[in-house]
């Protein structure tokens, strides 16, 4: 078994990069994400890389669209100003059919807003972000290693399904240090025979592209398109379940707010409440099925975010609005502390009596 090093999340994430097959990584500095950046600029270089800090963040996301073209693992990271700039070009990787790696190492908004650690890119991310009819893969990681397990799994999603994938992670998942275990990774190997190497005028010439101007083309193009999605909804979707088997009240949170329930969670179990929670790791696709379940035996719900609440209403999707759902959240760059959560729950559990 590899040893555990003490790794800055950040740090993990560039490192897994790297292990998972990573050779090109374009990007462009902002706080609190830079570090994978300076990780890369680093380690690239030693193991015949590419790193390149592009002159912006749209220069980078389509450079990605070009080594992505050419059948190469491919990364960047930002964070949520510039991931909004990149937004045109992940649309472009997604109309083409395109596996890249994105990380977004979310700060306070809207516009500059702060460099605080934030959970308020969820719609951006879940809905597609850019313009037109397509989704991401979104990853949700919780601890500095699930944010290097979950970039090797992202990169295999991409590969597999031919389209983006992204690690949603707060602020605190950047740039907090945890002991993180390296060097065991065994990535997916896809064949890629659509990318374009150069024919050698042995095969036809391959064309990537976005542009569909014959409608019907397009429309068929779409509805293939979403019949993947489908595939990956019902074969992809994770969580974690914490203490739900017989639980009343059904917290639900994910990255660093999930970590807070946990305590909020055993707390209140300790004072005799019956609660437990629902942690998704994928937001897209959204793991509706055990919220479904959960809704034919819990009384209700509460989504501990760092927003205004956007995760919110997936949670009231996924559960047909069969059971209240209450939000318990902090925005601006706060984090909620586990006693503001067990403040809601004992809130909602004395309602329920």
């Amino acid at each position: 078994m590899a040893d555990k090093v003490l790794m800055k999340g950040n740090e993990a994430l560039a490192e897994a990069a790297i292990q998972a097959g990573c050779r090109h990584y374009f990007g462009y500095p902002i706080t609190p994400q830079t570090e994978v950046a300076a990780y890369m600029a680093k380690r690239m270089p030693k193991i015949g890389g590419c790193f390149l800090q592009a002159e912006s963040e749209i220069a980078a996301i389509n450079m990605v669209y070009g080594v992505a073209s050419a059948g190469k693992r491919v990364m960047t990271s930002s964070s949520s100003p510039g991931i909004s700039l990149k937004e045109e070009g992940i649309s472009y990787l997604a109309g083409a059919d395109l596996p890249a790696f994105i990380v977004n190492v979310q700060r306070g908004g809207p516009g500059l807003g702060g460099i605080q650690p934030s959970q308020s890119d969820y719609f951006q991310s879940t809905r597609g972000g850019g313009h037109g009819d397509y989704h991401i893969i979104v990853l949700a990681p919780s601890s500095v290693q699930e944010m290097a397990d979950l970039t090797v799994k992202g990169f295999d999603l991409a590969d597999e399904y031919r389209m983006p994938a992204m690690v949603l992670a707060d602020g605190t998942m950047g740039q907090m240090m945890e002991p993180v275990t390296m060097g065991s990774y065994q990535p997916k190997t896809v064949e890629k025979p659509w990318a374009v190497t150069g024919t050698r005028m042995q095969r036809p010439h391959n064309i990537v592209n976005s542009l569909y101007l014959n409608p019907e083309e397009l429309e068929r193009t779409n509805f293939e398109r979403y019949a993947r999605y489908a595939v990956i909804e019902q074969k992809e979707a994770m969580y974690e379940a914490f203490l739900m088997d017989d639980a009343d009240i059904c917290v639900t949170a994910f990255g660093i707010a999930s970590r807070v329930s946990r305590n909020a969670v055993l707390a209140a179990r300790a004072e005799g409440i019956k609660v437990g929670m629902l942690r998704p790791i994928t937001l897209w696709p959204f793991p509706k099925a055990p919220f479904a379940e959960a809704a034919d035996r819990v009384s209700a719900f509460i989504s501990v975010e760092l927003s205004m609440g956007q995760m919110i209403e997936d949670v009231e999707l996924a559960t047909r609005c069969k059971r209240p759902v209450y939000l318990c959240n902090r925005t601006g760059g706060m984090i909620p502390s586990p006693e503001q959560v067990l403040a809601k729950i004992k809130e909602i559990a004395g309602g329920l009596k």
